[in-house]
């Protein structure tokens, strides 16, 4: 299994901070998983409530787990919620299925892990962690 290292999921946390800090947005709370789907990196952002931890990764552990990005989770679960349900059985209902959660791929296209990003719109949070992943030579899949 191919991995995301700790130096690595630190510096993808400080670039979707900054990209945040660019776009104005809400302060963000962000998670880097493995692609096992054990935490590598956390951080959030004074003012950020302490919730957040838990949204960050539920939206990074629900794509991790399976393999969908966090815009097509959110499609399937206004498609067919029982599918989403069936899936927070699953995995202890620890799936948040909405944009913001992030396939981190390597070069070859081999899955290293997610990112969660929490605090703004869910469509702000993903475009944040696009710009985290970029910076540290990953592909994003939102």
């Amino acid at each position: 299994m191919s991995e995301i290292g700790l130096s690595k999921a630190r510096r993808l946390v400080r670039g979707v901070l900054k990209k945040g800090r660019e776009m104005g947005l809400k302060p963000l709370s962000v998670v880097v998983l493995d692609a096992g789907g054990h935490l590598k990196a956390f951080e959030r952002e004074d003012g950020a409530s302490p919730g957040r931890f838990e949204i960050a990764r539920g939206k990074a552990y629900a794509v991790v787990m399976t393999g969908m990005t966090g815009t097509a989770l959110m499609k399937r679960a206004e498609d067919q919620a029982y599918f989403v349900s069936a899936l927070n059985g699953a995995f202890d209902g620890k799936v948040i299925p909405v944009p913001g959660g992030v396939l981190l791929r390597d070069a070859r296209g081999r899955i290293v892990g997610a990112v969660g990003v929490t605090g703004d719109t869910s469509d702000n949070d993903a475009i944040a962690a696009l710009a985290g992943i970029e910076d540290v030579g990953l592909v994003g899949e939102a």
